[in-house]
């Protein structure tokens, strides 16, 4: 790497950005009782983060290309810090909504702009790995959110939000004095100079329907719209379901994330390598839908430890080997395609969420049932897709795995 200095810090941004997604989860029963609100304003709170995040992801790739990944870094942590105090100060859902909504934008530049960062300073051949640390990084937050924002809350409902915007502060400082600016100012003063024609982020959308990394952005939304399925309504549905405390719940997602992203760093290099990213994203997707349907067949704490951790494992090998394919594919448009997998994952985080909470006041398993059925749909869609002759996913994979 050309900044082994930078990518330590660079991993803890992403992580804090993860963090801040999957924090209110735990607490989300609490706040709605004090609010006086009901079961599908849980999913609607957690799918508005999602919802700005998709629409302002396309707009903070394009600035980290023309003016550099470090300000766009720093802007995301500071809005991630402003969200927070915010909703530590909210005393009802609309503050509380327009905090998730700023939280959603603050995402929105960080993540495209450090995935950018990681591709300008690595090699192909170290990307694979460093994308694998990133996924962890980014995984492991999404998932211990919970886990934290739950042992937090015992210190009161909102030590979770001030807890998390003086992390964000810290982080903003480190890295306007720590991190250096990844693209060379030649670049920068180039790409200011040239002229391209604003896209709206829908029309960039429809424009990515017909790229060469099409179905891995595909997949990218699926496996997100899984996860954050899951994620959304798991406290409610083992509250309810299988008489959970909030305890309980935090010992439960702490130590399944843990051990999920420890697989991750010791496992993803290795299976890549051995069997190839395509055998590798299908055999995972299968493997998350099947761990869906088992979490319903039985309460035992122990039985839903096994089961949530082999869930977060698979989704945790799965993401970095997406992120190494497309960041393969992207070539000089690290940070537009890096916003675009942002963005899709940001409508998996919209969809998800708002959909298990309606089908969930339906039926409790019926969410994880669904959830279960758009994972196996895209483990089919990448046996058969994904490696099609003539594609660019299929020559990259095929040089780099040797298929």
């Amino acid at each position: 790497m050309l900044s082994k200095s930078s990518f330590p810090l660079l991993l803890l941004n992403m992580f804090l950005a993860m963090l801040g997604t999957g924090l209110v989860i735990p607490i989300l029963p609490d706040l709605l009782k004090e609010f006086g609100a009901g079961g599908q304003a849980a999913g609607y709170l957690v799918s508005c983060f999602g919802l700005t995040q998709f629409l302002f992801s396309p707009l903070a790739g394009n600035l980290s290309d023309k003016y550099g990944r470090r300000p766009i870094i720093v802007t995301g942590l500071a809005l991630f810090a402003v969200s927070n105090l915010l909703a530590a100060a909210a005393n009802g859902l609309p503050l509380l909504f327009v905090s998730r909504l700023i939280g959603g934008v603050g995402s929105a530049a960080l993540v495209p702009a450090i995935m950018a960062y990681v591709a300008d300073i690595t090699t192909d051949e170290e990307r694979s790995k460093a994308m694998s640390w990133l996924g962890a990084s980014m995984s492991s937050g999404f998932i211990i959110g919970p886990g934290v924002g739950g042992f937090l809350a015992e210190l009161g409902l909102k030590a979770p939000f001030y807890a998390s915007a003086c992390i964000g502060v810290l982080a903003m400082l480190c890295s306007l004095k720590m991190l250096p600016e990844s693209l060379s100012p030649q670049i920068r003063r180039i790409r200011q100079q040239t002229k391209v024609e604003r896209k709206s982020v829908f029309r960039e959308l429809a424009l990515s329907v017909k790229s060469r990394y099409f179905i891995l952005l595909l997949i990218v939304f699926a496996t997100t719209f899984g996860l954050t399925h899951f994620e959304a309504i798991f406290p409610l549905f083992v509250v309810r379901g299988y008489g959970f405390t909030t305890r309980d719940i935090a010992i439960l997602i702490t130590v399944c994330s843990l051990v999920g992203t420890f697989n991750q760093v010791v496992l993803t290099n290795w299976i890549t390598r051995r069997f190839g990213e395509k055998r590798v994203i299908s055999a995972m997707l299968l493997l998350s839908a099947v761990s869906l349907v088992f979490l319903l067949f039985s309460g035992h704490f122990l039985y839903v430890m096994l089961v949530t951790m082999l869930f977060f494992t698979f989704n945790n090998i799965l993401r970095p080997t997406l992120n190494t394919m497309l960041s393969k594919e992207a070539g000089e448009e690290q940070g537009f395609v890096a916003g675009m997998s942002n963005a899709y994952m940001s409508l998996g985080n919209i969809f998800g969420p708002a959909l298990a909470g309606i089908l969930f006041d339906i039926h409790i398993d019926l969410p994880y049932l669904f959830g279960a059925v758009v994972l196996l749909a895209s483990s089919i869609v990448a046996v058969r897709w994904i490696g099609r002759k003539g594609s660019g996913v299929s020559a990259n994979m095929d040089q780099s795995t040797g298929i």
